[in-house]
C-alpha cells in the first residue's frame, strides 16, 4: 500500500512540475524531434501546429531536389522485356539455364519444382534511343522518347524473394514490418513546406495486367515508431478523396473550428497532466484535417488542366484513380510544395501469360509516365523534383511453366533488375550497370536497395547515417546498417 502512495505521489509530483512548465516536456520533446517553430496561437488563444521544419531543422548540405515523385511498379516488372536487352536469351530460347550461371541460387516455391528451366528472351523488338543509343523495348515508346531525360540502371538488386518482404525493403529499408517508410523518413527530417497538405500523399491504381494480383498494404506508407503525424496520408479516387475529412451532416465549417478549439483545450489538458507528446501529434492532425478541407478538393480537381495537358498524359488522365490521373495529381501535389508522393500501380506480377499481360501493363504506364517527366521539365520542376520509377525486383530469364512460341511466364528474380530516374541531381541520359549475357547476374557497377536509398537521401541534402531516430535502446535509420552513395549516378 505504502508503495502504491509513493508511486501516486511522485506522479503527482510530476503532472505539478508539468503544469507549471506551460504545456508540458511532451511539447518540448516533440520540438527536439519535429524541429522548432512547430507552433502559433489561433484566434481562440488555442495551440496548433504550423508546419514543421523537421528534426534536422536544416539539411546537412544543400539540397539538389527537394520533392519527390516515386512511381513504384508493385508486382516486380520484367526488364527482360522492358530495359535490359539479352538477345542471347532469344538464341537460345528453349535451351536449360546452365547451372554455372545459375550457380544454386535461390529460386522461390513456384519454380523450385520445375524438372526444367528453359531460357526465354523477349517477344517484342527494341529500339535504340537517346543520344547513347540506349535500348529501351518498343512496349514503352513513349519513355524512349525520354531516354535524355532519365538515367537508367539496370544493376539493381535486392535480397527478398518474394513480394511483401521485397516491397516493404524497399519502402522502409528493412524486410520486417513496423519501420518507418521513406516518404515518414523524409517527413520527420525535413518537415513540411506546405502546412495545408500532407508532407507524404499517397495514390493508388491497379493496373490491366494482371488487376487482382498482389495486395497493398497501409503499413507500407506508415510511420512505424515515429510520430503518427508522419505517416502517409492516402488519396482515393472519388468524391471523398480523404475519407472522414468532410463535415458531418448539420455541422459547417463555423461550428467544426469551435467543436476542434475546444477539443484542443481538452488535450492540451491532457498533455499537461501526462506529458505524452502523441497527444501534441493529435492535436496538429486535427489541424491539417480541418484545413485540407479546402486545400484538398483544390488540388485534386484536374478539370481547369488545359486540354494539351491531357493530351500529354494519354487518355486515362480524365478517369479518377488510373495511374495516369494519378500521375496528374502527383505534379498538382508537387506544384503545392507536398514533399513526397508516392504512387502505387499494381499489376506487374506476371508468372503467366507475360507477353500479353506486360504489353497492357506497359501501356497503362508509358504515356504517363514520360508525361510528367516533360510536364515537369516544362514547368521548371523537374530540377528539384526526383523522380522514380520501378518495382521491388525482377523477373528470371527462364520460363515458369510451359514455354511456348507464343506465351511463357516468369518468377521473381532479386539478383538483377531496373529502374530509372529523373530530375533532382540525377544525371541524365545514362544507362548504368551491366548484367551478364544471360540477363541473371550483375557484373558491373551493383546497385543495392540500401544504396539506392542513400543516394536518394543525399539527393534531397541528408546524410542517411545522420538522419536517426532512438527507438527500443537502438538508433534506426532507413538505410539500416549499410548503403553508400552511388556518385556516378549525380549529376
Amino acid at each position: 500500500m505504502s508503495k502504491i502512495l509513493e508511486n501516486r505521489s511522485l506522479n503527482m509530483n510530476r503532472r505539478a512540475f508539468l503544469s507549471k512548465t506551460s504545456v508540458g516536456i511532451g511539447v518540448a520533446a516533440l520540438g527536439t524531434l519535429l524541429g522548432v517553430n512547430l507552433f502559433r496561437s489561433n484566434e481562440s488563444g488555442i495551440i496548433t501546429e504550423a508546419g514543421a521544419r523537421g528534426s534536422l531543422g536544416l539539411p546537412h548540405f544543400a539540397p539538389k531536389a527537394k520533392r519527390v515523385i516515386y512511381l513504384f511498379q508493385s508486382g516486380g516488372p520484367s526488364q527482360l522485356e522492358l530495359f535490359d536487352y539479352k538477345p542471347q536469351l532469344n538464341k537460345m530460347r528453349g535451351q536449360e539455364l546452365p547451372e554455372s550461371v545459375r550457380n544454386g541460387q535461390r529460386l522461390t516455391g513456384m519454380t523450385s519444382g520445375q524438372d526444367a528451366f528453359p531460357l526465354v528472351g523477349s517477344n517484342f523488338g527494341w529500339n535504340q534511343v537517346g543520344s547513347n543509343g540506349t535500348h529501351v523495348s518498343e512496349l514503352l515508346p513513349y519513355i524512349g522518347k525520354i531516354a535524355d531525360d532519365i538515367c537508367i540502371v539496370r544493376s539493381m538488386y535486392t535480397e527478398a524473394i518474394n513480394h511483401d518482404p521485397a516491397i516493404t525493403f524497399f519502402q522502409t529499408g528493412s524486410q520486417q514490418p513496423g519501420r518507418p517508410s521513406m516518404g515518414s523518413w523524409l517527413s520527420y527530417g525535413l518537415g513540411s513546406t506546405n502546412e495545408n497538405l500532407p508532407t507524404f500523399c499517397v495514390l493508388l491504381s491497379r493496373g490491366t495486367g494482371r488487376p487482382n494480383g498482389q495486395p497493398l498494404y497501409s503499413r507500407l506508407w506508415g510511420n512505424g515508431f515515429l510520430h503518427s503525424l508522419h505517416q502517409g496520408v492516402q488519396f482515393r479516387a472519388g468524391k471523398d478523396p480523404v475519407l472522414y475529412l468532410k463535415n458531418p451532416d448539420g455541422m459547417d465549417s463555423l461550428g467544426r473550428r469551435r467543436m476542434l478549439d475546444k477539443l484542443a483545450a481538452l488535450n492540451h489538458k491532457q498533455l499537461e497532466e501526462f506529458g505524452d507528446p502523441e497527444i501534441t501529434t493529435r492535436i496538429a492532425q486535427y489541424e491539417m484535417a480541418y484545413r485540407m478541407q479546402t486545400s484538398v478538393p483544390e488540388v485534386m480537381d484536374i478539370t481547369n488542366e488545359p486540354e494539351y495537358i491531357y493530351r500529354m498524359y494519354g487518355p486515362d488522365a480524365m478517369q479518377p484513380g488510373t495511374y495516369a490521373a494519378n500521375c496528374l495529381l502527383a505534379r498538382k501535389l508537387i506544384e503545392q510544395d507536398v514533399r513526397f508522393v508516392q504512387l502505387y500501380h499494381m499489376g506487374w506480377d506476371q508468372h503467366d501469360n507475360l507477353p500479353s499481360a506486360i504489353a497492357r501493363q506497359a501501356k497503362d504506364v508509358d504515356q504517363a509516365s514520360a508525361a510528367l517527366v516533360l510536364d515537369l521539365k516544362q514547368r521548371g520542376l523537374l530540377d528539384e523534383t526526383l523522380v522514380i520509377w520501378g518495382g521491388e525486383f525482377g523477373r528470371t530469364n527462364y520460363s515458369q511453366g510451359v514455354l511456348t512460341d507464343a506465351n511463357y511466364g516468369r518468377d521473381h528474380h532479386p539478383r538483377c533488375f531496373t529502374i530509372w530516374m529523373a530530375g533532382g541531381g540525377i544525371k541524365p541520359g545514362i544507362a548504368y550497370g551491366e548484367t551478364d549475357e544471360f540477363g541473371y547476374n550483375i557484373v558491373k557497377d551493383p546497385v543495392h536497395v540500401h544504396d539506392f536509398q542513400a543516394t536518394a537521401l543525399h539527393l534531397l541534402g541528408v546524410d542517411h547515417e545522420k538522419l536517426t531516430y532512438k527507438h527500443q535502446g537502438r538508433r534506426y535509420r532507413l538505410t539500416d546498417v549499410h548503403g553508400r552513395i552511388m556518385h556516378d549516378l549525380l549529376a
